[in-house]
């Protein structure tokens, strides 16, 4: 557990952004299956029909043997895909196996947006989200870009609201003693790491 004391939360980010960086492609490809076993016999992951997911980036844990297997028992699939116009907003696009991606411009790989394909973050059931850091608390520390912030806002506003349920994955070495967070933070209802559960 990294201890954030006195860091800012730009410094907090570049460490916690190091340490998933330093881990081995054996320790990423360990790390990933164990992720898999955590979450595939879940009750929330099987009772799920509408799934978004992510394609991994810069030492964040590997869920696509989940993407894989979501698809293979015919669950609806979905990955963020950055609006052209406001360049601040993402979408949630459905995809199937073996789609071709397209690189976005952070060079992170996407589907190729297509508006027809896209659903309400509202109307999933289960987001499995990529984080720098967490906490104990719900706390989620993200690149700093608050996408997944602007796009789960509502939640804010509305706190009847229930759907999706929000999930972030990790590895082990991104947890944080406690994070200060903005207004704008959207907590999570758990984080799963390749280690365990925490609610």
């Amino acid at each position: 557990m990294i201890l954030a004391g006195d860091l800012s939360r730009a410094a907090l980010r570049r460490q916690l952004r190091q340490a998933r960086r330093n881990l081995s492609p054996l320790q990423q490809r360990h790390a990933a299956r164990c992720l898999y076993r955590q979450l595939v016999q879940h009750p929330l992951f099987r009772r799920s029909r509408h799934i978004a997911l992510y394609l991994p980036n810069d030492g964040e844990i590997d869920p696509r043997l989940l993407l894989s297997e979501a698809q293979r028992r015919g669950k609806a699939t979905y990955l963020p895909v950055l609006n052209a116009w406001p360049r601040t907003q993402m979408r949630f696009q459905r995809v199937r196996a073996n789609e071709s991606m397209v690189r976005n411009r952070f060079q992170i790989n996407e589907p190729r947006a297509n508006p027809a394909r896209q659903r309400k973050v509202w109307a999933l059931d289960l987001v499995l989200m990529p984080l720098v850091g967490f906490d104990l608390y719900g706390g989620r520390l993200g690149m700093g870009g608050g996408f997944y912030d602007r796009s789960l806002a509502y939640q804010r506003v509305r706190k009847n609201w229930h759907k999706p349920t929000l999930i972030g994955v990790a590895h082990e070495c991104q947890q944080v003693d406690r994070l200060t967070l903005a207004s704008w933070d959207i907590r999570l209802g758990a984080v799963v790491t390749n280690r365990r559960w925490y609610a």
